[in-house]
């Protein structure tokens, strides 16, 4: 038996390697692509907006408004008012069920009616459009 022979001879080597790497060469491509085709790379990258808002609570109206003070804007239907909120609004910015119609970036402001107790507790939530996600952004009381 050639020892040297056996050393140096590497017939078989390079077509396993060169099959090893397009194995993984193609599953890592099919991961990609059927990451997007299937709509998660939107939702991978998605996340809460980062926004400052102050509250003005008038006790006489029991009307409470919040004021983006700056940050990330907030797309209308994608931010709720959650709490003491009173059911039938009147204000046409809100709907019955807290979803806020108006899109929110710095100085923009929305008032909230709210139900008469003295100190309501109200929770502005950013939602997600296209997933199920929630964050909430601000809270009064």
């Amino acid at each position: 038996m050639n020892f040297k022979q056996l050393f140096t001879e590497d017939r078989a080597v390079s077509p396993v390697i060169g099959v090893i790497l397009m194995v993984a060469i193609t599953v890592i491509l099919a991961a990609v692509i059927g990451t997007f085709v299937l709509g998660l790379g939107d939702q991978v990258s998605e996340t809460a907006p980062q926004a400052q808002f102050t509250f003005d609570y008038d006790s006489s109206a029991y009307d409470l408004t919040a004021t983006h003070d700056g940050g990330d804007p907030i797309e209308a239907n994608n931010l709720v008012a959650v709490g003491d909120i009173n059911s039938s609004q009147a204000a046409s910015e809100v709907e019955d069920d807290g979803t806020v119609n108006v899109a929110m970036s710095a100085g923009t402001s929305v008032v909230i009616e709210t139900n008469a107790v003295s100190d309501p507790t109200v929770r502005l939530t950013w939602q997600s459009a296209n997933s199920d996600k929630t964050a909430t952004i601000a809270r009064f009381g």
